[in-house]
């Protein structure tokens, strides 16, 4: 059984900073591609920022220079840092993560979301 799961979001004022978690638990050996998206409502999901297992990453247009997307391989986590955070971020951040358990089956799995609000 395996298990992504995202935390960390919260309620933060606007130039603040908030860093996600999705962590990868159970039979895992290790994580592939790793993709934050985020939905704010009445929205479309939309691609936040991506991390290879090589490192390569990828950010929206909108939160370069302020978020930075990282991993542990050691813990089968994935972090999203989030600085100067603005109201226009306020949406549920879903981890979708590539995984690799350790039958060395792969597949890709989805968190719950956890929801960011940027507010004063």
């Amino acid at each position: 059984q395996v298990q992504v799961v995202e935390s960390g979001g919260g309620l933060v004022q606007p130039g603040g900073s908030l860093r996600l978690s999705c962590a990868a638990s159970g039979s895992v050996l290790s994580l592939n591609v790793v993709v934050w998206y985020r939905q704010a409502p009445g929205s479309q999901r939309e691609l936040v920022a991506a991390l290879t297992s090589g490192g390569a990453t990828n950010y929206a247009d909108s939160v370069k220079g302020r978020f930075t997307i990282s991993r542990d391989n050691a813990k089968n986590t994935v972090y999203l840092q989030m600085n100067s955070l603005k109201p226009e971020d306020t949406a549920v951040y879903y981890c979708n993560a590539e995984v690799v358990t350790t039958t060395k089956v792969t597949f890709r799995s989805w968190g719950q979301g956890t929801q960011v609000t940027v507010s004063s």
